[in-house]
């Protein structure tokens, strides 16, 4: 990793060059000329003037091209300069020419330096090299830049820098432009793949009384005008399964959702997250509509099922289903389900080197089991069922088998992708769940559900059989654009304020 002061020139120099930059622009303004324009009309992007060379080729009246763009390099000859302009297409060389432009726009050209911002009139050649090329017959200035773009051969390198200052890493890194293209070719890909489906997309309240719907320590507001607590969302399940209730059938909604948790790799502050929720389903349906959206996804943007992430090829096509204590048991020779007591099953997890928390059952030592010996072995694409009613408070038991309930996680690459389960509607074990966690809230687990009662007197107006199923869309956004950090697939991900910005709050 390059260092901060590789990115960056000294202050001084820095306000040198800035003062530069202001002169020129000061110089514009002499001339007559806004150093920060008005509207420009564009007729062609980069890319176009690439992929139709032959038609705009020629110095033909009605053959002529405008662009509008940032300059990312110059390199002048004497009377005759090219440079390179950047839009959102990508990168084009062009040609200021001094007999073409005149004596006074040429000295205006003079006065631009990179990162101005300028739109272009003129036509298309190639060079004697073979490089497509605007010829420049006018061009206007549309916004100065007044400090300099971080230095070329370095570039901008600094993750700190690059995540703090995302408009300046989206200038000089192309790659990162094509990161969040992807992103919204990811959703957009999502939202195709349900609506076409008769799925509706609602919004429900980011701000409420009780911080329902996930095992996560919520964000704490408060409204002043009600003289009381409000909580910034953990998960939308509660209030789409109500709408379940109303009689929408079938639902999702893609949004922020926010937790008062750690902040690493994968995970942020608020996120985004997708929740569907299908009546009259399973959480086999449920499964079946994770595969779709992550391989439409996956074609959307690749064009191909199988990826490589972090040098794993994987194979999007090919997934197993397989049990979480099946899996255990894989890994270890150890059937947790077997055990008749807890003492049993702390007895296994002991020889097996897993450890546990005292409150555990015999539900949540198996799946502490699975999270130490299985979860990060999972490359490809595995769902893993039949969870522990224990820790499943909203999915609904096994008919079999009621120490498990009918729920799935999605893993890829050892990280859950995708949550689901068949909801459970009866409205009596519901509140029997919502007590037991509770009680796991009074012994010290601060993740615990609350008791929420409005839901527990929705159900029992009749929740009809429902599967429902989360995605975290950034994951999924870091595996299909090849992203190690949740950060590279966040315009603004969170971080702490530096020491002495405006921005710290202590």
């Amino acid at each position: 990793m390059a260092d901060k002061k590789e990115q960056q020139a000294p202050v001084q120099d820095l306000n040198e060059m800035m003062q530069v930059r202001r002169d020129k622009m000061q110089s514009f303004a002499d001339k007559g000329v806004a150093p920060f324009g008005h509207r420009y009309v564009v007729t062609h992007h980069a890319q176009q003037v690439f992929d139709h060379f032959a038609e705009l080729e020629g110095e033909d009246g009605d053959k002529k091209v405008r662009l509008a763009g940032r300059l990312m390099a110059i390199r002048g000859h004497g009377k005759a300069s090219f440079a390179v302009l950047m839009d959102l297409s990508g990168k084009i060389q062009i040609y200021f020419k001094l007999d073409t432009l005149g004596e006074e726009k040429y000295s205006e050209f003079k006065l631009l330096d990179i990162g101005d911002i300028i739109g272009i009139q003129g036509t298309v050649f190639r060079t004697h090299r073979g490089e497509v090329t605007v010829k420049v017959e006018d061009f206007d200035l549309l916004s100065k830049c007044l400090r300099p773009l971080p230095e070329k051969f370095h570039g901008l390198k600094d993750v700190e820098v690059r995540y703090r200052q995302r408009y300046l890493d989206l200038i000089v890194n192309p790659e990162v432009r094509d990161t969040f293209i992807a992103r919204s070719k990811i959703i957009k890909s999502i939202r195709n793949y349900l609506d076409t489906r008769d799925f509706l997309e609602v919004e429900t309240p980011v701000m409420s009384t009780i911080a329902g719907g996930a095992a996560a320590r919520p964000f704490v507001t408060y409204h002043n005008a009600l003289d009381m607590k409000l909580y910034l969302r953990i998960a939308t399940e509660l209030n789409l399964k109500r709408l379940v209730v109303g009689g929408l059938e079938r639902v999702y909604e893609l949004g922020r959702v926010f937790r008062n948790e750690g902040i690493d790799v994968r995970h942020n502050p608020e996120f985004t997250s997708i929740e569907i929720y299908q009546a009259y389903a399973d959480y086999n349906d449920l499964m079946d509509v994770t595969e779709g959206i992550v391989l439409d996804a996956a074609k959307a943007v690749l064009g191909s099922t199988t990826i490589n992430y972090q040098g794993v090829e994987i194979d999007l096509a090919q997934v197993k289903r397989i049990s979480m204590n099946d899996a255990v048991k894989e890994a270890t020779g150890k059937d947790f389900l077997s055990a008749k007591t807890v003492e049993e099953a702390r007895a296994m997890a002991d020889e097996i080197h897993v450890p546990y928390e005292q409150r555990h059952g015999i539900g949540g030592i198996l799946n502490a089991a699975f999270e130490e010996k299985v979860e990060e072995t999972l490359m490809q694409p595995t769902f893993i069922t039949g969870h522990p009613t224990e820790i499943s408070p909203l999915a609904k038991r096994n008919p079999e088998n009621p120490m498990i309930t009918d729920r799935f996680e999605f893993f890829i690459y050892g990280r859950e992708l995708a949550n689901g389960f068949t909801e459970l509607n009866d409205p009596i074990d519901q509140e029997g769940r919502f007590m037991d966690q509770v009680k796991q809230r009074e012994a010290g687990d601060d993740e615990a559900h609350v008791m929420d009662r409005d839901y527990i007197t929705a159900m029992e107006y009749g929740l009809p059989p429902t599967g429902g199923l989360g995605i975290g869309v950034d994951r999924l956004v870091m595996l299909l654009t090849d992203s190690a950090s949740i950060r590279d697939v966040l315009f603004f991900p969170h971080m702490r304020p530096e020491a002495g910005s405006n921005q710290e709050n202590k």
